[in-house]
């Protein structure tokens, strides 16, 4: 909960190292692709949900270059508490107009100077802010929302607190340079992803993405939900359209048909599975209701939305599989193992599936902190594999003993995660 120290990846451990804290574990359970019920959900990237994710994120990525700008390191901040409060619209079909303008809260703590002079965090969070809100095409940024900017100091007794243990500690226990949890607490994720839960994450990708070359009048708050039972998927989508490209119900109507057909012949590609689309599904032709926006974002609406309200790091919300309550959007990339140990626990689980060529079916890892330990040196990091039918004793003890190295080796190089996400190479929603 203090000032951070240069990033740059950690480097390789020395010989003789400290074994870190690994339980890697074969377990018994049925893998959810064997399972007869899955439910699996992505909210888009125009959700009022996303929406504050992408704003605490790219808020805190300027930050970072501010502080490397300024100061040559990135300091301690957390913008991981901002609100989008929805406003008010009058769409109609032609066109319509905004009534009320959307309200953004930029929320968070940052160290605002140093050495006596006060840093442009403020002016920086919003110009970060205003560009991010640029990625919605149909948004007027300059007349259809309102950014306020509350990020304020941190606590002087943490900050004071934590740099005297980061005094004490000039590297951890494997031979890296220190740097210390500012908190105790957990980050987790699996591998691989199943059938169901691809296709509803590259659903929403490819609506927001190809699709809009096709349908222009479809907007980027979208949110799907599937439901596996069995062997069939039900797909419940909803699309906030455009209304200034929609002339009537008849062209509303011409748009989800064709939708619906596009959504259907791009899900093959990544499931074998029956998938039933349903699109809008609560709109009422016969009593004029349909889901008609002027900007493409249900946000413009009275629909409002909060930092970690919506997916995971993985980019999915999943009731079936391990999950933190963590929000790590907004956290800072060094410290913050709410955001670090999220996305290491993600990319070890994946490179331990792939490092077992298919004898491993699932990988979960769950990885603990304890305030003032080294980042590299969790409490705990907890390896589970779901081993493929007929494994003998001796390939899974292999295998374990790859997890481990796997794992240990991420670690190591836990630096990595801040060079990726200072470069914005890291989705965390």
């Amino acid at each position: 909960m203090a000032k951070s120290v240069k990033t740059k990846a950690a480097p390789k451990a020395a010989k003789g190292k400290v074994k870190k804290n690994i339980i890697v574990e074969q377990v018994d359970i049925t893998p959810i692709e064997k399972q007869h019920v899955e439910l699996v959900e992505r909210k888009g990237i125009g959700h009022p949900d996303s929406i504050s994710d992408g704003l605490a994120e790219s808020v805190s990525q300027a930050l970072c270059k501010m502080y490397l700008e300024y100061v040559g390191e990135i300091l301690h901040h957390n913008t991981d508490q901002n609100e989008v409060v929805g406003g008010q619209s009058a769409p109609k079909f032609g066109g319509g107009r905004m009534l009320e303008p959307i309200y953004v809260l930029l929320v968070g703590r940052a160290i605002t100077q140093v050495n006596g002079e006060r840093l442009p965090f403020s002016t920086t969070a919003r110009a970060a802010a205003m560009e991010y809100l640029k990625r919605f095409p149909n948004l007027n940024v300059d007349n259809d929302v309102i950014i306020d900017c509350k990020i304020g100091k941190g606590s002087q007794d943490l900050i004071q607190n934590f740099d005297e243990l980061q005094k004490k500690c000039s590297t951890d226990f494997s031979g890296n340079s220190c740097l210390l949890a500012n908190d105790t607490s957990f980050g987790c994720s699996y591998a691989p992803l199943s059938q169901t839960e691809t296709v509803c994450l590259e659903t929403e990708r490819y609506i927001n993405g190809a699709m809009k070359k096709k349908l222009k009048e479809t907007g980027e708050d979208v949110k799907v939900m599937c439901a596996r039972n069995g062997k069939k998927i039900d797909m419940t989508i909803a699309c906030a359209m455009v209304d200034r490209y929609i002339p009537d119900a008849d062209h509303y109507a011409s748009v989800v048909q064709e939708m619906k057909q596009r959504v259907s012949d791009y899900a093959v590609k990544y499931t074998d599975y029956d998938v039933d689309v349903f699109i809008n599904h609560a709109d009422n032709p016969e009593s004029g209701n349909f889901y008609l926006t002027v900007t493409g974002l249900s946000a413009e609406n009275g629909d409002d939305g909060s930092v970690g309200r919506g997916n995971r790091v993985n980019g999915l919300i999943t009731p079936y599989r391990p999950m933190s309550m963590e929000a790590s959007a907004g956290k800072n990339p060094i410290t913050h193992v709410g955001k670090m140990y999220n996305i290491l626990a993600n990319w070890i689980a994946k490179d331990v599936v792939k490092a077992g060529k298919g004898d491993i079916l699932e990988a979960h890892v769950r990885i603990l902190s304890q305030i003032g330990r080294p980042i590299s040196d969790p409490q705990t990091c907890s390896v589970q594999l779901f081993m493929a039918p007929g494994i003998s004793a001796a390939n899974a003890a292999k295998w374990q003993k790859e997890a481990q190295g796997v794992a240990d080796n991420w670690l190591e190089n836990i630096g990595t995660v801040t060079e990726k996400v200072v470069k914005g190479q890291v989705t965390v929603f």
